[in-house]
């Protein structure tokens, strides 16, 4: 081996090792920081009815210390939404509880729709990231969070704890029929505890469940409701430029990691890339937190061909700024 074959592979080394770097100090400094908020526009109402902004949270893993991801919440009361839907993952802590609800503010005061995920139940704990790529992944939780503090907290406030549970309710003159599941992650999902068609009479049928399971999301379409929200994907979390997400931490395929999409000929889901990370997985790439802003409209009669990904009338991307 010649000293200038040495003298390039050695600086190729150094350079690679370096653009890891970067790429890590980016992914884990910057972009998991970088809060955003997401827009988009589905057709999902009953033809006649008025239009509704729901504010979709997800994923904040909250760390009591998190002052930047805190402040951020509080600015999203100044969307004015009609409804808040929380689809689980809150913490990350057990003295977190306090910090979420500090952060969410205002919002508990307003009409709110909730399930939990895992890291409701369960602290995070280290895993091997090697594990995402294999179709089996053993289950690891941590010790129990005050979960029931949480739920507490929000039920307090007016939140509607929809698990296994089947609500009607009115916002704005929109009548509302819901039902959630427990988080289908843990195997904790019941659907049918609320099996069976929801009112016919409700201007909106709504499912909602922490991690997008398609065994799920197939008994929601069956049983005819018009849109599924969603968290628990991250949206990918680490995501490559022109391909998108690697994994969805789920059966969901990468197609649907994040945003809308059609789930049969009638239903329509919303995935949220969510908020926050774990704290022993503090990194982003190419996937934004956000929290969306769906502003639901009336769908044409000519459905049940319902919009999808690409055809929503309006999808956009934007930082909210203090």
């Amino acid at each position: 081996m010649s000293e200038t074959f040495r003298t390039n592979l050695t600086r190729a080394a150094i350079g690679a090792a370096g653009a890891a770097a970067l790429g890590i100090g980016y992914a884990s400094g910057i972009e998991r920081n970088a809060f955003a908020l997401r827009e988009v526009t589905m057709p999902v109402l009953e033809p006649g009815s008025s239009s509704l902004r729901v504010l979709h949270l997800s994923d904040l893993h909250m760390m009591p210390n998190q002052r930047l991801k805190q402040n951020w919440l509080r600015e999203l009361e100044r969307l004015d939404p009609d409804l808040v839907v929380n689809t689980g993952d809150n913490l990350s802590h057990q003295r977190s509880v306090p910090a979420v609800v500090q952060a969410l503010g205002d919002l508990l005061a307003r009409p709110g729709l909730f399930v939990f995920g895992s890291n409701d139940y369960f602290a995070p704990k280290p895993k091997n990231p090697f594990n995402y790529l294999t179709a089996k992944k053993k289950r690891i939780t941590g010790e129990p969070l005050p979960w029931g503090d949480l739920r507490a907290a929000f039920t307090e406030r007016g939140w509607l704890d929809v698990t296994h549970t089947r609500r009607e309710l009115e916002v704005s003159g929109i009548r509302i029929a819901t039902a959630g599941v427990d988080d289908p992650h843990l195997h904790r999902d019941r659907y049918d505890t609320i099996a069976g068609p929801p009112n016919p009479l409700a201007h909106l049928k709504l499912g909602l469940t922490h991690s997008p399971e398609p065994r799920v999301l197939d008994r929601f379409a069956d049983d005819g409701y018009d849109l599924v929200l969603a968290g628990h994907t991250h949206g990918g979390q680490l995501c490559l430029p022109f391909y998108g997400a690697i994994v969805t931490n789920c059966e969901l395929d990468r197609s649907r990691v994040k945003g809308p999409s059609r789930w049969g000929a009638h239903t329509q889901l919303h995935v949220s890339a969510g908020i926050g990370t774990s704290p022993w997985a503090p990194a982003r790439f190419c996937c934004r937190p956000e929290a969306t802003l769906l502003t639901l409209v009336p769908a044409t009669r000519r459905e049940p061909e319902r919009a999808s990904a690409a055809d929503s009338q309006a999808t956009r991307t934007s930082a909210l700024r203090n």
